[in-house]
């Protein structure tokens, strides 16, 4: 009996396949991408990592930055005599921040690698994962639907109908009406909680890896799961940035929504690893 060939003794070897040991075992390692340890001190680097993008491609800051403050102007314009519908969906504005913010990521990532950012290049940066940006931003889009929805609800039944305030939004914080501040704070904050823990760092991980929205989104939920206390700050810090650059008519917009969104671009590098 003659011996077999290595070449075939190699063609006899089964090919690893989506179910055999070896692709499970691929799928498993994708899935479970290693997170890094962060401290509290990361999110004050990441914030200034991202005013040094800012400064280093003030255009293009400045591009995103005046689309954030024109859409605020619009919401206001158009909806100031309808607050309800205001706060749901300035609520959806800023939580789907990361999905509109794509454009600084690929600026971030540009400069990363020692490039120059440009401005056609960041609006066409959703071109290179058009399938699984529109996967995920479409699973965003209910969330935020829902929450309009739910913050309705809240409005409805807080007030028997739809209150006219005239267009002041200060007016909901009337002491009269903490029934419905305790209300709309608890959807509210459920509603963003979940958000913002499938997609703090899905979008810029989805533009520089090869993945699926699943795996991206499963990531950035284990990521706030494991390391709660670091991304609840990371998160508060942000909302509190985005909230007082609102204040002065959305102006603060124009700098600090392109800051945060290069920072957001930083925080996934550091906590995601190869």
């Amino acid at each position: 009996m003659q011996p077999s060939s290595p070449e075939s003794a190699t063609l006899a070897e089964p090919s690893p396949t989506e179910g055999s040991p070896a692709g499970t075992e691929a799928e498993r390692s994708t899935l479970l991408l290693p997170l890094r340890p962060l401290g509290f001190a990361d999110p004050l680097r990441w914030l200034a990592a991202g005013w040094r993008d800012f400064i280093r491609c003030p255009g293009i800051g400045l591009f995103y930055g005046g689309c954030f403050m024109a859409m605020g102007w619009l919401l206001m314009t158009v909806f100031q005599h309808a607050p309800a519908y205001v706060l749901a969906l300035s609520a959806g504005f800023l939580l789907t921040g990361p999905f509109f913010c794509l454009g600084l990521y690929q600026a971030s990532r540009h400069l990363e690698r020692g490039e120059t950012p440009d401005l056609g290049d960041s609006l066409l940066a959703w071109d290179q994962r058009t399938g699984t940006l529109a996967i995920f931003g479409f699973v965003l889009l209910v969330l935020e639907m829902l929450w309009g929805r739910a913050s309705l609800i809240v409005f409805a039944v807080s007030f028997d109908g739809m209150p006219d305030f005239k267009g002041s939004l200060v007016a909901l914080l009337d002491p009269e009406n903490l029934q419905f501040i305790i209300a709309y704070l608890l959807v509210g904050g459920f509603f963003a909680g979940l958000i913002f823990a499938v997609s703090v760092v899905s979008i810029p991980m989805i533009l520089d890896r090869p993945v699926d929205a699943i795996t991206a989104g499963l990531t950035s939920l284990r990521l706030v799961l494991t390391q709660p206390a670091v991304l609840l700050w990371w998160g508060a810090l942000i909302t509190a940035i985005v909230v007082l650059a609102m204040l002065p008519w959305f102006a603060g917009l124009l700098v600090a929504g392109p800051v945060v969104g290069h920072a957001s671009w930083h925080a996934y590098r550091a906590a995601v690893g190869d």
